[in-house]
């Protein structure tokens, strides 16, 4: 095993100080960053098994992603392998906060007055809040991961950590419910009875470690042995509070032994801020905290590539329609608001209208993926970004069950115009967007987003296993944090540009000229519809029903079982007939093929369907046709994918 001393170097980049910390969750070290020339905090972890490295990393991923003041940032993760034993060791690279811990504190000088203990509460009750709104528990909220500086700002460490580790200093044995995880002196009941840790369980250890602070023990009294701390919190026997002062009446209701009448973390913070607010000199310093935002290494797990199924396709009809059966719920607007005035079918956005908060902004440049978090839906399983699957517009988070194959998912596409939902259906305003509630179909559940510049989002849940999560949960998690996202301002912009040879720099209906289309007997040639970012096109005939002919830009990561290969203006196509029912055929045409964010060959490729009277050979010889005419377009107007 590798013996750790200072000047050790990790990664060629941190340069080991001094041991700073120890505990069962490992050795913290001060470090120098040799790139970014600070001094920062390493804690050094040794995972039991190639599980729990996998565990450490993603936990560290999900902290990653929290910026707040009372949490300490993670900056880095990084694995090394020791070169004679093989054994695994995981670095965590945060901030460096000078300060004690709250359990040294008291050790040193024994418990606080009410006021500063509550004020350390109530700051942290914050940080749990935000975490908390992004789907990230804790696990181990404890005195010992609590640190407060010398000014009073109090920082949250160690998020998740103990939970990927489950090293035996946080696993006690009992008979009636096997192995609890977690410190005994701030366990919350229904940690101890067997349940898994959950954003309740964390308000409780908060509550049971300001408890600590200022009484100087354990809610659960003063023990000698750890199961004597875990008997008593399966019992729900609490001390009750001697010292607390204005503390008394929180405390008793952060420390509620059932979980359902248990408070948030935002309320919570409400009742600890009302009962002991931090010193004013201590708000300003957070009110004026930057916390640090750069990750300087990006954290990518590897992923299988995965043939996804297709989402079933719910049409603007068929969506219409699940909102007209939602009974006996109005419509609920806000009388004299200029957003809820109607418009007019055929008016466009703005597409130089400066963005505001709610807004998706420039149409090409708006990121799906902005708007969804793996982490925030951690609580569902485990879970992770794919952001190029499907229509260009969308991204997707997926939810894994124990095997690691999908279970689930939730997506976000954008809408180029605002819908307007008759009957009766659930509208709350947020900020300065519309959220819609629509009636399930089947496995699907969607949410309807219409932003403040007219145009809209969908954000759709989908259950595709057994275990899987209910699709409305997922639908309305994923909704949440859009909300959030939007309320702070626009839809985020993508990282980088469209690439030069990026059929999304193109316009679909373009692709498709009147001689063409005049092969599709009944249909208008002028389209019936111009998808988000013209990345979509519909023609239609003059009743909708006798031919209907759509073109669409789209990425997948395997063609081969989409239909039977087809040479097209020189592609390898593939062609589906009655895909999409009878009288109809689509084909699958590829332009593309790259490596995305997260390492996964992807395909970007054309969509193009045909429906209409004939039989479906009849139709594929039209479609066929129709796809060799766009694809020799393309290659005209992006001569470099030629």
């Amino acid at each position: 095993m590798l013996t750790l001393k200072a000047g050790h170097e990790v990664a060629g980049r941190y340069l080991l100080r001094e041991p700073i910390g120890s505990g069962g969750m490992g050795v913290v070290w001060q470090a120098w960053d040799e790139t970014l020339k600070r001094i920062v905090a390493v804690k050094c972890a040794r995972p039991d098994d190639e599980h729990a490295a996998r565990r450490l990393r993603k936990e560290a991923q999900y902290a990653a992603r929290l910026h707040h003041p009372n949490v300490v940032p993670v900056f880095d993760f990084v694995e090394e392998a020791d070169a004679g034993s093989g054994e695994a060791t995981c670095w965590i690279v945060m901030e460096y906060v000078p300060s004690r811990s709250l359990a040294q504190i008291v050790a040193d000088s024994g418990p606080l007055p009410p006021e500063d203990a509550g004020s350390v509460g109530s700051q942290i009750a914050a940080a749990l809040a935000k975490s908390h709104a992004l789907g990230v528990v804790h696990g181990d909220v404890t005195p010992e991961n609590i640190l407060v500086t010398e000014d009073g700002v109090a920082r949250l460490t160690d998020f998740g950590i103990a939970r990927a580790l489950w090293s035996d200093v946080t696993q006690t044995h009992t008979v009636t419910t096997g192995v609890v995880r977690g410190k005994p002196k701030y366990l919350a009941p229904e940690l101890a009875r067997g349940r898994p840790a959950d954003e309740k369980a964390d308000v409780f250890s908060l509550g049971a470690s300001v408890f600590a602070a200022v009484e100087g023990q354990s809610p659960y009294g003063v023990a000698d042995h750890p199961m004597a701390y875990v008997a008593r919190a399966i019992e729900g026997h609490l001390e009750p509070a001697e010292r607390a002062g204005p503390l008394t009446a929180p405390l008793a209701v952060l420390l509620e032994p059932d979980p359902r009448r248990r408070p948030d973390a935002a309320e919570a913070h409400r009742l600890l801020t009302r009962a002991a607010p931090p010193p004013p000199e201590v708000q300003g310093r957070l009110h004026d905290a930057h916390t640090p935002h750069l990750a300087s290494l990006t954290l990518r797990l590897p992923r299988a590539v995965r043939r996804r199924r297709r989402p079933l396709a719910i049409s603007a009809g068929a969506l219409a329609v699940a909102a007209a059966v939602t009974a006996g719920i109005l419509v609920a607007t806000s009388g004299g608001d200029p957003d809820d005035t109607p418009r007019a079918p055929d008016a466009k956005p703005s597409a130089t209208a400066p963005a505001q908060a709610g807004a998706i902004g420039g149409i090409r440049t708006a990121d799906p993926c902005g708007l969804l978090d793996a982490a925030s839906l951690s609580r569902f399983g485990d879970t992770e970004l794919d952001p190029d699957y499907g229509e260009l517009d969308r991204c997707d988070v997926l939810v894994l069950g124990d095997d690691g194959d999908e279970i689930a998912g939730v997506e976000a596409n954008f809408l180029s115009e605002a819908r307007e939902f008759d009957g009766g259906v659930q509208v709350r305003r947020v900020g300065n967007v519309h959220v819609t509630a629509l009636t399930r179909v089947a496995d699907h559940c969607e949410r309807y987003i219409r932003t403040s510049d007219r145009r809209g989002i969908i954000i759709r849940g989908e259950r595709r296993g057994a275990g899987a999560p209910d699709p409305c949960a997922l639908a309305d998690a994923a909704t949440d944090y859009a909300v959030t996202v939007l309320d702070r301002g626009p839809v985020p912009r993508r990282a980088e540009s469209w690439p030069a040879t990026s059929l999304a720099r193109l316009d679909a209906c373009k692709l498709l000229g009147t001689a063409t289309l005049d092969r599709v007997p009944d249909l208008r040639t002028r389209p019936s519809d111009h998808g988000f970012a013209d990345w979509d096109c519909e023609w239609a005939s003059a009743d909708g029903d006798k031919a209907f002919v759509e073109l669409s830009f789209t990425r997948d990561n395997q063609l081969e079982d989409d239909g039977r290969p087809k040479s097209l203006a020189g592609t390898t196509a593939y062609v589906s007939p009655e895909e999409e029912g009878e009288g109809s055929c689509v084909v699958y045409a590829p332009h593309r093929t790259y490596t995305n964010s997260v390492g996964d060959r992807t395909t970007e490729l054309i969509r193009l369907t045909v429906l209409g009277q004939r039989p479906a050979e009849q139709e594929c010889a039209t479609a066929e046709a129709l796809t060799a005419t766009a694809l020799k377009n393309i290659a005209d107007q992006l001569p470099e994918a030629k």
